[in-house]
C-alpha cells in the first residue's frame, strides 16, 4: 500500500517556531516544533515534539509535558485523525490542506491551514472555544536541514511582526494561483492580483482580481481591517504576519482567506511575497479553493 499524494508531498521532518497570538492579535510567545509523519505498513503516525516559550495568560493552556502523537487514516480524500492527541479530519486541495480537529491537551478546536511551497510550509492554526477564537499559532516551517538554524533565528525575529501592506507606494501583489473545486479536482490556474493605491497611512483603495475584478476601500485599525465597498464588504483579523479576511463580493459569493506576508521583517516597510489561500463559497457551499504566491511590484 502506497501513501497518498499529500503524504508523499509532506514527507520528512519539518522544523519551525510558530508564534502564539491571543484573540485580539497580540503576540504572546513561540511554539518550538519538530514534526514528522511516519508511514509504515499502511499506517501513518504523526509526531510533534517541542515546547512553548512564553505564552503569557495562554501558557497554562498550551504548554504540555509530553510530545504529541496521533494516528492518521491516510487518504487524498478525507484524512482522519484518530487520536489520542488530535481527533478530526483534513482535506487536501493540491498543495494545501484544510483541517478541522480537536486537541484534548490544549482543550481547543483547531482549524489548521497548511500550504506547501517546495520545502517551505506556510502554517496556521486558529484555536477556538466553541465558535469563539481564543488564539492563533502561525509561522513558516522548513524541511531543509541545512537551513534550520538560520530559519529558527528568522522566525524568532519575524514571527511577531504585524501584517501590513504598503502605505505610501502604489503597486500590486500578483501571481498565478492553482484552483481546485470543492471535489478536490484541479480546475487549472488563475491570475490573482491585489492592486494597492494608498489614500493615507490607514486607508487604501484595493482592486482585487479573483476571477473578476472587485474594487473596495480598506481601512486598517491595529490588527483589524475593514473592507467598506463599493464592491467588497467585510473585515479581517491579523495575527502577526497573517491576515484572515472574510469578504462578501456581491450576490452569493463569499471568500474566507489567509494572506501571509512571507518576508515581513521588523522596520517601517511591507514585505514583497504574499502567500494566499482563498476558499470561495457560492451561497453557503464551498465552490473552489485558490492558493499560490503573489509578489509585489511598484507602479
Amino acid at each position: 500500500m502506497k501513501p497518498s499524494q499529500w503524504q508523499q508531498r509532506i514527507q520528512g521532518e519539518w522544523v519551525g517556531r510558530p508564534s502564539l497570538f491571543d484573540a485580539t492579535g497580540t503576540w504572546q510567545g513561540y511554539e518550538d516544533i519538530r514534526r514528522s509523519s511516519i508511514f509504515e505498513d499502511g499506517t501513518t503516525t504523526y509526531v510533534m515534539d517541542g515546547g512553548l516559550t512564553g505564552g503569557g495568560p495562554l501558557a497554562g493552556r498550551f504548554r504540555l509535558g509530553a510530545p504529541f502523537a496521533f494516528g492518521v487514516v491516510d487518504s487524498d480524500a478525507d484524512r482522519l485523525y484518530t487520536g489520542p492527541d488530535f481527533h478530526g479530519s483534513g482535506r487536501p486541495y493540491g498543495a494545501f490542506v484544510d483541517a478541522h480537529y480537536y486537541g484534548p491537551g490544549w482543550q481547543v478546536g483547531l482549524n489548521t491551514w497548511n500550504q506547501t511551497i517546495g520545502d517551505t510550509q506556510v502554517y496556521s492554526s486558529l484555536l477556538s472555544q466553541g465558535p469563539a477564537i481564543v488564539g492563533c499559532f502561525n509561522g513558516l516551517y522548513t524541511r531543509d536541514a541545512a537551513l534550520v538554524d538560520e530559519w529558527l533565528a528568522a522566525e524568532t525575529t519575524n514571527g511577531p511582526v504585524p501584517y501590513i501592506l504598503p502605505t505610501k507606494a502604489a503597486g500590486a501583489y500578483s501571481g498565478v494561483c492553482e484552483v481546485y473545486g470543492a471535489d478536490q479536482k484541479p480546475r487549472g490556474t488563475l491570475d490573482v492580483s491585489i492592486e494597492v493605491e494608498p489614500v493615507d497611512l490607514l486607508r487604501a483603495r484595493h482592486r482585487m482580481t479573483l476571477g473578476e475584478p472587485y474594487t473596495t476601500e480598506v481601512r486598517r485599525d491595529g490588527f483589524r481591517s475593514f473592507y467598506e465597498g463599493p464592491q467588497v464588504w467585510g473585515n479581517a483579523q491579523a495575527y502577526g504576519r497573517a491576515s484572515y479576511p472574510v469578504l462578501h463580493l456581491g450576490g452569493a459569493r463569499r471568500v474566507h482567506g489567509r494572506e501571509f506576508m512571507m518576508d515581513a521583517a521588523p522596520g517601517m516597510g511591507a514585505g514583497s511575497m504574499l502567500a494566499v489561500v482563498y476558499e470561495v463559497f457560492a451561497g453557503n457551499r464551498l465552490d473552489e479553493v485558490i492558493h499560490g504566491v503573489l509578489t509585489w511590484s511598484s507602479s
